[in-house]
């Protein structure tokens, strides 16, 4: 059985966090997880850019940071996967939701997904790498309904 959990750490009320668990639900469904853990958390552009400087060395926000727990070996769990935590700034959401011309659900839906990856070890480094988990994205967000709006 699979357990994850959806936290608002902002002040504000955000009602496209609604829809996020079924995305998540049929996400895992897709990809044929079973017995997997992680968080996501959302929190704004001060918290985010401290975390990226502090964790990445990098002195900005980003849209969405991962801390992935099997990315250290030492770690090891039974009868249960622990993937980790993903962290998605709201505010950064919103500016690129206006940006690319989507809807803040899709941008919210797509760094979810974008995040959950990371932590399952997928990345876009190298070109091929990013061919593969941007088609996973986008197969696994078209196929649940939530397209692109351009």
């Amino acid at each position: 059985m699979n357990n994850f959990e959806i936290f608002n750490e902002t002040n504000e009320k955000i009602k496209e966090l609604s829809g996020l668990k079924g995305l998540l639900n049929y996400a895992l469904e897709y990809l044929k997880l079973d017995n997997v853990e992680f968080n996501i958390i959302i929190i704004d552009n001060p918290r985010i850019h401290e975390m990226n400087k502090k964790y990445r060395g990098v002195d900005r926000e980003t849209d969405v940071i991962t801390f992935a727990l099997e990315d250290h070996k030492d770690i090891e769990f039974e009868d249960v996967r622990i993937l980790g935590d993903v962290y998605i700034s709201i505010d950064k959401a919103r500016s690129q939701a206006v940006e690319y011309g989507h809807s803040l659900k899709r941008e919210i839906s797509f760094l979810a997904i974008h995040g959950l990856l990371h932590l399952l070890g997928y990345d876009h480094m190298k070109p091929e790498d990013e061919k593969v988990m941007f088609d996973l994205q986008d197969k696994i967000l078209d196929s649940y309904g939530i397209k692109r709006e351009v």
